[in-house]
């Protein structure tokens, strides 16, 4: 037993070693060189749909019968492939290219976003489509401000765009959903909140209590309306309450104008919807989810995903496994600790 108690330690500490030597060398060899670019990735999802159910026809379908269908299926691919050849203008599918945005606070993901809309502007065509899969509960304003723009390029170049939210878009995240010529939402999606928020502590009194002077100089009356460690003033949260008025008056302007057909006022109030709710408010348009959709078009459109990818050093790429990792382990142990309380 002693034998094996060491011996465990014993692997314990090379493991130990081991990590701090590999994140070592990480860091090292991703500081050197230049920064590898990321990619553009493009899939065909109309292969992944017929993909999918000729997988489940293997099932289910005689195989005589599943055989026959293929030689017809070949018959008319091949019948197609033909008439584009002969006249690729009359026979080529209209284009719907789907977009993805999952947002954080600081809605880092639209400096991909940004790449995506570049690329696909390029060769779309005025006809095509552009789906966008969005996901997010808001954040700053002026990086879901840049998000929305980006969005706004699409429509100045002509395009259609239908924006799908399955789980959640609101403040910064509805902010990019009006956009859009038609939204559609899942029935328990979040939509709205179309208001402005902001906190910041103040531990003034306590560092008061323990003798802890702040000094803040500033130049311009208002350079600083409400700090965290210095002492504020009734003229400071008045300008920075002021501040949030203004904000959210724009916001409200954004919105009235891309979705005239909302009663603004009544739906400026901070508050949320869930999808079918949003419907009667008229934030959307329509109520079905991102995949009922995309599987309604793909019988007569080229449906094509666009993700741009970027790269990550391998000190992020080990980061982020262990993080993957951890929370993991993390989501079993509070799914079995809460299971009986019914969160």
């Amino acid at each position: 037993m002693e034998f094996l108690i060491e011996y465990a330690g014993f692997l314990l500490k090379l493991v130990t070693v081991s990590i701090i030597v590999v994140l070592s060398l990480a860091g090292i060899f991703s500081g050197k060189g230049k920064e590898k670019k990321g990619e553009l990735k493009v899939v065909k999802l109309n292969e992944e749909y017929d993909k999918l159910k000729e997988q489940l026809q293997t099932q289910l379908i005689d195989k005589k019968v599943l055989k026959q269908q293929k030689k017809e299926q070949a018959k008319k691919r091949k019948q197609e492939a033909k008439a584009k050849k002969k006249n690729a203008d009359e026979t080529d599918k209209k284009r719907l290219f789907v977009l993805d945005f999952t947002g954080d606070i600081n809605a880092s993901a639209t400096e991909n976003l940004r790449r995506e809309v570049t690329a696909l502007l390029t060769v779309a065509k005025s006809d095509d489509e552009v789906v966008l899969r969005l996901e997010s509960g808001g954040g700053v304003v002026h990086g879901y401000g840049l998000a929305a723009s980006q969005l706004q390029r699409i429509k100045d170049a002509g395009l259609s765009l239908t924006i799908c939210v399955d789980k959640i878009a609101a403040s910064g995240g509805y902010m990019m959903a009006c956009v859009a010529d038609k939204v559609i939402a899942a029935p328990f999606a979040i939509l709205g909140s179309i208001g402005v928020v902001a906190q910041m502590p103040n531990i003034h009194r306590l560092l008061d209590k323990n003798l802890v002077d702040i000094e803040l100089h500033t130049a311009g009356k208002y350079k600083r309306t409400l700090t965290m460690l210095g002492e504020n003033t009734e003229e400071g949260r008045e300008k920075f309450k002021q501040d949030l008025e203004d904000t959210h008056v724009l916001f409200k302007d954004f919105v009235g104008k891309a979705r005239p057909i909302v009663d603004i006022e009544t739906v400026a109030t901070g508050e949320y919807w869930f999808g079918t709710k949003a419907l009667e408010k008229k934030l959307v348009d329509e109520i079905s989810t991102s995949d009922a959709y995309l599987v309604s078009q793909y019988e007569t459109l080229d449906v094509i995903s666009v993700k741009y990818q970027s790269s990550k050093k391998l000190a992020e790429r080990l980061g982020l496994s262990a993080l993957n990792a951890l929370e993991t382990k993390f989501t079993q142990w509070f799914s079995r600790i809460t299971q009986s309380r019914g969160f």
